[in-house]
């Protein structure tokens, strides 16, 4: 039987594990087959060729053999167009990536969600600054709001989850795990109905990550907290890995 061959697929690194003295475990996010696992034989030997490539945040074309659960690498390329994030931008990065690694099943594939990683990518590798940073916050939430819509954990944002009525238009409303969209008390971080109808718009928008960046930026602090709340409910965790470190260093 023949071995199934991939090349030049698009991909990034998610994750990786130690699996012998010189070898490596890769969990990468590639865009036409999804989140899949790979073997690389002798990645961390010096004179291998992995070891300069096979870095997170970095785009890569990867040939890989095999059709069982872990596959086997033969080639990895790095393909060019950004540096490293660094500082709290790697952070923010890492915490992507923390996402995908508990929110994407492996062999699903989601082409326009890879697209949307490459691009927030490509915002916190950009330049820092204070105008940057909004920018990086607001694509941080695009890509959030993408996620959940791709792995069917986000309803409708242009109607009450419940009734599936029409949002009113004077009214506020909050997006919370199980209810969906729901009428706010007072007290509760919530959206008007006219921002929760522009985000929706912008979701089915033909650049959806664009449209939403653009959105998500003027509304960044109430969409964070709820998009939070969401996020750790689905991931069956109070805090995540990379949200704790963030505040642990913070807080030095």
């Amino acid at each position: 039987m023949a071995v199934k061959r991939v090349s030049h697929e698009p991909a990034y690194v998610l994750h990786r594990y130690d699996w012998s003295e010189t070898s490596l475990i890769l969990e990468v996010f590639t865009r036409h087959l999804g989140r899949i696992a790979l073997v690389a034989k002798g990645a961390k030997r010096p004179s291998s060729n992995f070891r300069p490539v096979l870095l997170p945040l970095q785009p890569l074309q990867l040939n890989f053999t095999g059709e069982a659960e872990i596959r086997t690498l033969k080639a990895a390329e790095w393909m060019g167009g950004h540096v490293m994030p660094t500082g709290e931008s790697l952070l923010s990065g890492y915490y992507v990536n923390e996402l995908l690694m508990r929110l994407l099943a492996r062999d699903d594939p989601h082409e326009l969600l890879f697209d949307a990683y490459a691009a927030v990518v490509q915002v916190l590798a950009s330049d820092h600054g204070s105008a940057q940073s909004a920018t990086q916050a607001a694509g941080l939430r695009a890509f959030e709001l993408l996620l959940l819509r791709a792995v069917g954990l986000l309803p409708s944002l242009d109607a009450q989850t419940a009734t599936l009525t029409p949002l009113a238009p004077s009214a506020r409303y909050a997006l919370v795990p199980e209810a969906g969209l729901r009428q706010a008390d007072d007290a509760e971080p919530a959206l008007r109905a006219a921002e929760w109808e522009a985000l929706q718009a912008a979701l089915d928008d033909r650049a959806p990550f664009a449209s939403t960046l653009r959105v998500c930026a003027g509304i960044n602090g109430a969409l964070r907290t709820q998009l939070r709340v969401l996020l750790n409910y689905h991931c069956g965790v109070a805090t995540l890995h990379t949200r704790q470190m963030m505040r642990d260093l913070q807080a030095l």
